[in-house]
């Protein structure tokens, strides 16, 4: 009598291929298709998810270039504007399972890019996969500039009498 093998589930053990060990943790399953019916995620919703996760990490002091950031401001201050777009420096590509975030940020003065840029990548990826069930396979960061904290002289006090 032939026995068919059901896959494990999440979570289950499996054998190794090739006679290894048994491989214990989470099987790698297709979240948003279930029997039920397809779950489609809008870019809009993973680039808003990104900018607000990005934005949460410690050392972030803007998002978007030169010109995004500039456009931002004038917006916020137009009487009967909705606030700070939250996806400002974020673009994105979502496929069926997948999604890639590609970010650009201005950091502030002193902060390590390096250790700020993967913490970013870390705190985007979870927040993304958590809330959407998309697989992120990379989250890119460009950091456009550094801000520069305020001088005496840009605070337009005068150093003399």
């Amino acid at each position: 009598m032939t026995q068919t093998q059901n896959p494990p589930r999440t979570g289950e053990t499996r054998p190794a291929a090739r006679g290894g060990t048994e491989v214990k943790g989470p099987i790698q399953q297709n979240r948003l298709a279930t029997d039920e019916g397809k779950i489609s995620v809008a870019e809009g919703v993973v680039q808003k998810i990104a900018g607000i996760a990005c934005r949460e990490v410690t050392g972030v002091y803007a998002m978007g270039a030169g010109t995004s950031r500039a456009f931002g401001a004038l917006r916020e201050r137009i009487p009967g504007s909705t606030g700070p777009n939250v996806a400002q420096g974020v673009g994105v590509e979502v496929g069926e399972t997948q999604a890639a975030v590609d970010l650009d940020v201005v950091v502030e003065y002193g902060v390590g890019i390096a250790d700020l840029g993967r913490g970013i990548q870390r705190n985007v990826k979870q927040s993304i996969e958590r809330m959407t069930g998309l697989e992120v396979v990379e989250v890119n960061i460009n950091v456009d500039d550094v801000h520069l904290p305020e001088s005496d002289e840009a605070s337009g006090e005068s150093r003399v009498s």
